[in-house]
């Protein structure tokens, strides 16, 4: 068996701000993920807040979903803060081929019945 994985990059954009937004965003501002790394823009920073509401979603949305999955169909995160507003829009990208022994310290277990 081979150790190859299939997983999405994603991008993560300010879709809209409905309120104050006190970190500066500006709608279209943006992060990449890709394969298990995070990357923004030259000189661009993201709310650290806004981010760990995208967070927890972020790994599944990386992966092949059922076409009836609500992570397959539903694709928007809110700030946390309620005064802010800021609504970020999480798509996918291409596919990217990993190896499970560039991304793991733990070895594979080859057998048959694992």
């Amino acid at each position: 068996m081979d150790d190859t994985f299939e997983l999405y990059d994603l991008k993560v954009s300010i879709e809209a701000i409905q309120g104050r937004c006190t970190c500066d965003h500006n709608v279209g501002d943006y992060f990449e993920l890709k394969g298990g790394k995070l990357e923004l823009p030259a000189g661009q920073s993201f709310c650290l807040y806004a981010l760990q509401s995208a967070i927890p979603l972020l790994p599944a949305k990386q992966r092949p979903l059922h076409p009836n999955d609500w992570m397959q169909t539903d694709s928007r995160v809110v700030c946390p803060d309620p005064l802010c507003g800021v609504v970020m829009l999480i798509q996918r990208r291409s596919p990217r081929i990993l190896k499970h022994s560039d991304v793991s310290a733990v070895e594979m277990d080859r057998s048959e019945n694992p």
